[in-house]
Order: C-alpha cells, then structure tokens, then sequence
C-alpha cells in the first residue's frame, strides 16, 4: 500500500516542479566571453539558471519569440562592410532546449537592433540602428524567413549632433491587437506610428504619424501596460519616462518624469523599460553614471507614475531586463560586466532584493521566454 501511495504521488510531484520551470533564452554581442544564443533552464521556484545549451552566431543582440514557441528570430546587428545587417530564424525544441538554425535574411539595413514578431506569427519587424530604417520580413510556414517585402527609410535628424546627426531607429513594437506599429527613432526625436496590414505585411503612416518628446530626448525603446489603455516611452538622452493614453493606435501624452533620483546629476542612458505582469509596477533601466533600475507605481485609473525607488543592478550596463514568466523575479543583462543578475521583486511594493544568483555570460543584452 506505501509503494503504491508513493506511485500515485510521483506523477503529481513532479508535474508540481515542471510548473516551475521555464526555458530563459539570451542575447549577446559574441566576442570575449560570448559565443552566440544561450539557452538556461530558469526555475521560478527560486530563481536559479542553469545553462542547458547555446549556438554560436555573430552578435544576436535582440530575439524575439514566434507567439507558438517553436521558432527564435534573432537579428545580427552586423554592417557587413556596408551590406547591412542579417536576421535568422531557428527553431527550438523544448524538449531538450536546443536551437537550430533555419535560414538568414538581410534585414535591410546597418546594425539592426531590434526584432518583433506580429501576433499571427506571419510576419517580422526588425529595427536598423545605424541606418535609421525597418523592414518587414515574412515567414513561411517551416517558421523560415522570406526577403523584406516592406522597407521603410526614416530621414531627418535631432538636436544632439553627436548622437542625432541622422535617423536611428531603436525598436518596432505591435499593438496589442496587431494593427499598428510604433517605431521610437532616437535619432529624429520622433516616435513613429505606423497602420500595418497583417495580410499583406504592408506599412502606412498613421494619422498623425508621430509624437514627438523634447528636442534631444532620444526616444529608445516602447512598451504598452496590460489593459492596453496606456503606453510607455524611454528617452535615452534626456532620462525620461513618457506616460500615454492608448486608443486605436492615438497616442496622447499625460506625464513626463524623470529616471534620475532627484538631486543627482549625470547622463542617464537609459535602455529598456518594462510594465509588470500585474500592471501594478513600471521599470525602466539607467546605464550612463547610474547603472539603476528606476521602479514607478502605477496609478490603475490614470496609468500616471509615482517614483518609489531605484535599484542599482549590481554590475555596469543594464542594456535589458526583464520579468520571469511568474513576475515574481526581474531578471538584468549587465552588459558590460558579463553577468545576468537575478532580482526577487515584492509584489506589494514593487521593490527588488538581490537572490544571490548569478549568471556569467558575455555582454548579455536579451532575455525572453519561452514557458514549459
């Protein structure tokens, strides 16, 4: 009767820790320590990694994940002597946690930086950092890649004539239900707005067809809040998180706050920016001088932020972050020290701890999901 019990009990035990893990999946610039895509079992019970494996290609700094899980599109952010960067797409196999690689398409432009798919799973946006421009990429049915049937150049330029002396396009972002595309260009000091049209893979201005922060604020990376109603923006330059109405791919501005504690001075640098699963909670990531991760509350009825702390990242360049799958834990790519640092975030406050877990991987700049 005991083995019994305990055969009856197995199954359910470990069904119960399966629960707990997820596959976390990293982007880098390859060189020094980094070879490529690495691959870790992610166990949200506790928040430990542990690598399971990793392919090697040329600086897969941004991926993306097809909406079924099956593929990884990662782009190269490559100049190949003027010939633009590549994007590739693998498949991944979860049962033991492996990519291969499919095939490879140009993306159109100098060191894409960016990489989204749509809802459908049908089509790909990559971002052109150098060259200021996207494309549209398809997929085919096998998860491949086709050529960029649309390519968009921006043009124009910004205040800052170090930075800004020409368009830079830092990330393609969908809307929630498919219809549009925001395109934050920290080059031009625009966030552009584009219908997309997910039969034909086909972009047109909105109307209007972008916001525009503060002249040198750099616009760099977007994101919407869970209900949909509101949205997101970082600026690179200026520091700043810029707060949105959402309707129907209208954008209309409600605040503007700071990513720097007040009294402080230097040059932020900010990167990337994320609302929690719970919509409770905004974060957004300072490099430059501060290395922190800025922590908002958000406000339910009026999406507006309330500053509620910051958390230094425990290592330099805090490119990407992001939450695990469960949103109990916040997970930072500290590029420049070569380290993922693994953070428990309180539900109620917001707040982070440092786990005491680590992982040592070459410039981490991506972290995404893909959930078991």
């Amino acid at each position: 009767m005991k083995n019994l019990f305990i055969s009856l009990l197995l199954p359910f035990v470990l069904l119960t820790d399966s629960k707990d893990e997820q596959y976390m999946i990293v982007g880098t610039y390859t060189g020094g320590k980094s070879e490529g895509i690495y691959v870790y079992n992610f166990n949200s019970a506790d928040g430990s990694a542990k690598e399971v494996s990793h392919v090697k290609t040329s600086n897969p700094s941004y991926l993306t994940i097809s909406p079924d899980k099956k593929y990884v599109y990662a782009i190269h952010e490559n100049q190949r002597n003027g010939n633009g960067g590549e994007i590739s797409a693998f498949r991944f196999d979860k049962s033991n946690g492996t990519l291969t690689q499919i095939n490879e398409q140009p993306t159109g432009g100098d060191h894409p930086c960016y990489v989204e798919v749509d809802k459908t799973g049908k089509w790909v946006f990559a971002g052109n950092y150098s060259s200021g421009s996207l494309s549209v990429i398809p997929v085919n049915a096998d998860g491949s890649l086709g050529k960029p049937t649309t390519h968009i150049q921006h043009t124009g330029s910004g205040k800052d004539k170090e930075r800004q002396d020409k368009p830079h396009v830092h990330c393609t972002v969908v809307s929630p239900d498919n219809k549009w595309l925001f395109v934050p260009d920290l080059g031009i000091d625009k966030l552009m707005i584009y219908a997309f049209n997910d039969k034909t893979g086909e972009l047109t201005p909105a109307s209007p067809a972008f916001m525009a922060p503060e002249p040198g604020a750099g616009p760099r990376h977007f994101t919407f809040h869970p209900n949909n109603k509101f949205a997101y923006l970082i600026t690179e330059l200026t520091g700043q998180v810029i707060t949105y109405s959402y309707n129907k791919g209208k954008l209309k501005q409600l605040q503007v706050v700071s990513t720097i504690a007040p009294g402080e001075k230097g040059f932020a640098g900010s990167a990337d920016i994320h609302v929690s699963p719970d919509g409770k909670f905004l974060y957004a990531s300072n490099r430059g001088d501060f290395n922190n991760i800025a922590i908002y509350k958000i406000d339910a009825k009026t999406g507006k932020l309330t500053s509620v702390g910051f958390q230094p990242t425990l290592g330099k360049a805090p490119r990407n972050f992001n939450f695990d799958p469960t949103g109990g834990f916040l997970i930072v790519g500290n590029q420049e020290s070569d380290e993922i640092v693994i953070f428990k975030r309180n539900m109620a406050t917001g707040l982070l701890t440092d786990t005491g877990n680590r992982v040592s991987v070459g410039k981490p700049v991506c972290v995404k999901w893909v959930t078991l």
